[in-house]
């Protein structure tokens, strides 16, 4: 198993490398007012990790969201076993 794990990631770098030298033309950037200018390769790779980190605050704040939906009602019938309970 390690060996295909060796191997994957040796492929991966190769397709990395490939990428990276077939997109070394420049591209030009702005935003507003400023410019930027760097390779094709490094812009997409740059656009490709903030998608990632975005898709990833995105997912962990709806299982956040999804946990605590879950809690409230099983809070709500403790406290309605605890009022009648009491009440008793």
């Amino acid at each position: 198993m390690r060996y295909i794990y060796i191997f994957l990631i040796l492929v991966m770098t190769a397709l990395v490398l490939i990428f990276t030298f077939q997109n070394l033309q420049q591209t030009t950037v702005s935003f507003l007012s400023s410019s930027v200018t760097m390779p094709q390769s490094l812009l997409i790779i740059l656009v490709y990790m903030l998608g990632m980190l975005t898709g990833g605050v995105v997912l962990a704040f709806l299982k956040l969201l999804l946990t605590k939906a879950k809690a409230k009602p099983a809070s709500k019938e403790k406290q309605e076993k605890e009022e009648g309970s009491s009440d008793s």
